[in-house]
């Protein structure tokens, strides 16, 4: 038996009946499939050589869907119903028509019936992200308006999808999913009224703007129904620098690495643990992204609550911004983000604790909010990027933070 096992055992702060509490939610796994270097494609490495531990290499419970032949389909690992298709005003085509301001489609929930059903909502955020399936390829720099060569980030066996309306005059990354998730500060760069969508074309969450141009933003809608448990953390202090989530099965490093490091040293970081039996234990490994997304408490900000948005049961190292402000890490995953390149594995995905920082109307400035998932470069130099990288300039950073985890079952 392992110390920190031996610990939990025989302490009063942690029970034997919340050791082996029943998990209440499983994260589905991203869906990557293939193993990549800070380039491209590369064969599953062993453990210990460069690049292993990476998200291909761990396989958490696998997304699996019933279609239920009404125009709902039911996700068979985290028991949600979710409407099949955007195509809302069912014309047979998935496109700007179909798209509703957040305040419509928060009214057009209460009226909606499907199958039988009138309990339809707006997903929270993290429920519309555990569709995310990270086999899926960012169009960044694609230079057809034709989406037909490409993958996005959501099973398209099991559900409609469309990328943007470019007749409309949308770009094709334009397929934002509005989520019932607003960003607790309240306000973006352009100071408007921001929430938090899925992009299931690009595969990213971001906070939105909900002006757009002087006019409402419209975003594709897929109501879901079912519990609405799913994301709820339950946290437990194990006392030994470890944090079980019941909710889950997953135990979290209570602290940070307190360092940037790049993707490459984070995966190397992670296994030399396991080597040092770090707080007692030998199966650390980085979170895929969706573990990771899951941690996030959207009811926390820098500049709402003065923490990350995270759970102050963990710790979290400060950092100074690009706009030299007191902040909280980008924090890496295992999950390389695919993009449209010569270097498709050029990019891992992160999660923003802190500001979403971006330098935008020439001006540093939290673009996204904290809780947004985005990408960065596994390697090079952040000073090549003074003005970020993007349509809204999105921070560079490339050397990250880590926080580890491990499975209990």
């Amino acid at each position: 038996m392992k110390r920190a096992d031996w610990f939990l055992m025989t302490t009063m702060l942690v029970s034997p009946a919340v050791l082996f509490a029943e998990t209440t939610y499983r994260i589905p796994d991203t869906g990557q499939s293939a193993c990549y270097s800070d380039t491209g494609l590369i064969a599953c490495p062993t453990t210990g050589a460069a690049f292993s531990g990476q998200d291909a290499q761990h396989d958490g419970p696998q997304a699996s869907y019933t279609d239920n032949g009404d125009g709902t389909v039911t996700d068979n690992v985290t028991g949600l119903m979710w409407v099949k298709t955007p195509d809302l005003d069912g014309d047979g085509d998935i496109d700007a028509a179909d798209k509703l301001s957040f305040e419509d489609a928060l009214t057009g929930a209460e009226t909606f019936n499907l199958a039988g059903y009138d309990d339809w909502r707006l997903p929270t955020i993290t429920e519309m992200y555990s569709l995310m399936n990270f086999d899926g390829v960012d169009p960044s720099g694609y230079e057809s308006d034709d989406p037909s060569g490409l993958i996005p980030f959501i099973d398209r066996n099991a559900f409609d999808f469309a990328y943007g309306d470019t007749e409309a005059g949308e770009r094709i990354i334009d397929a934002q999913m509005a989520s019932d998730t607003v960003y607790v500060y309240g306000t973006n760069a352009t100071q408007d009224a921001t929430l938090f969508g899925v992009n299931f074309a690009d595969g990213r969450i971001k906070g939105y703007g909900l002006e757009l141009h002087g006019q409402d933003k419209t975003f594709f809608i897929m109501y879901v129904r079912g519990d609405t448990g799913y994301g709820d953390n339950a946290f437990v202090d194990n006392g030994d620098g470890t944090v079980s989530d019941t909710a889950t099965g997953l135990m979290w490093s209570q602290a940070d690495n307190s360092d940037a490091i790049t993707w490459e040293a984070a995966l190397a970081w992670a296994e030399a643990q396991n080597e040092a039996e770090y707080l007692g234990y030998d199966n650390w490994r980085l979170p895929n992204i969706k573990e990771l997304q899951d941690l996030v408490d959207y009811t926390r900000s820098p500049d709402t609550t003065d923490t990350p948005a995270i759970d102050p049961i963990f710790e979290t190292t400060e950092i100074t911004n690009e706009a030299g402000q007191v902040d909280y890490p980008f924090v890496w995953s295992s999950t390389t983000h695919v993009n449209w390149t010569d270097t498709p594995g050029s990019a891992g995905a992160y999660v923003s604790f802190g500001r979403a920082m971006g330098y935008f109307d020439d001006v540093w400035t939290d673009v996204h909010g904290a809780g947004a998932q985005r990408s960065d470069p596994k390697i090079g130099d952040p000073a090549d990027y003074p003005e970020g990288n993007g349509p809204q300039g999105d921070a560079q950073r490339i050397y990250n933070y880590v926080r580890l985890v491990r499975d209990t079952g």
